[in-house]
């Protein structure tokens, strides 16, 4: 397969990382942003000449952080955190539908659309539902994200449903990295619910796997195989940092940091598990929390 990937939201915290790591694997990158550069172009570009010569594969990262505490959770940016997703999506969508020559397209969406069940473990082969805010944005941003059936034909489709991504550079980790440095770091409300999530460098290695894999096709869960709490990941992210963890943040500081709609992906989750990328061949580097807190802290 060809190897030029233009990259739809690359310069974030994700598609950063990616971006280096597809140039260290041989590839060629593009990547879609708000500014242009020699290896960039801007999305008014993307939407009105379509993709780059020679562009054969491309990956869509691009969405408004939602836990960004700097914003508040008006309607103004519930609005901006659902453009953010479905436009881009749509826009990449026409892209390549224009372009013909694309071999394989991979799309990263959430996992709120998975309701969450304590007696239910959930694969790429279960139903997803609307039942909120967060998981209907999932529903609809993987429509959004839909290559229409002539496409499709000829054009390998992959809608990653990704968990928390863990890495020192931003995300989760970014933001509770001083309280458990201060040691006053703990849980999210009860601690007890579920954390679906996977590691920053086995997400980018999953891009590639999918990239590469044409038994790739449909909904992969990117998502660590051990099923955590937020109680247990606190925990294992606390030892490796060499500190305790004695405080949950209470439910209700939570609701009034974020607001009840975001929240719900802090104190809420499913048991999910990646099947899918298991039996096609993927090895995660980082199977468990406790692998991936020293990971991100070996540089300390």
């Amino acid at each position: 397969m060809g190897r030029h990937v233009l990259i739809g939201g690359g310069s974030g915290f994700i598609g950063s990382r990616l971006s280096k790591y597809l140039l260290h694997q041989n590839y060629e990158v593009t990547i879609v942003s708000r500014m242009p550069s020699h290896n960039s172009i801007t999305w008014h570009q993307l939407e009105n000449q379509g993709l780059p010569k020679g562009v054969t594969s491309v990956v869509n990262l691009a969405g408004q952080n939602v836990l960004d505490p700097t914003h508040r959770w008006t309607e103004a940016f519930k609005q901006n955190v659902w453009n953010s997703r479905i436009n881009t999506s749509a826009n990449i969508v026409k892209a390549v539908q224009k372009s013909g020559d694309v071999e394989a397209y991979i799309n990263i969406v959430g996992v709120s659309h998975y309701k969450p069940d304590d007696l239910k473990v959930y694969t790429e082969c279960d139903r997803v539902e609307g039942y909120d805010f967060m998981s209907n944005l999932c529903l609809e941003w993987e429509k959004a994200a839909t290559l229409p059936e002539d496409i499709a034909k000829k054009t390998r489709m992959v809608k990653l449903r990704t968990g928390v991504v863990i890495g020192r550079e931003g995300g989760m980790i970014q933001s509770i990295w001083l309280p458990f440095m201060l040691g006053v770091g703990g849980p999210m409300g009860s601690g007890k619910q579920i954390l679906p999530w996977i590691h920053l460098e086995d997400l980018c290695r999953l891009i590639q796997h999918c990239l590469e894999n044409e038994k790739c096709t449909g909904a992969f869960n990117a998502v660590a195989p051990e099923i955590v709490t937020n109680e247990q990941f606190s925990k294992a992210f606390a030892s490796a940092l060499h500190r305790p963890c004695m405080f949950n943040v209470p439910e209700f500081a939570v609701n009034l940091l974020f607001g009840n709609d975001r929240s719900a992906l802090l104190l809420s989750g499913a048991k999910i598990q990646p099947e899918n990328a298991l039996n096609t061949g993927f090895k995660f580097n980082y199977p468990t929390a406790k692998a991936a807190c020293l990971e991100v802290l070996k540089k300390s």
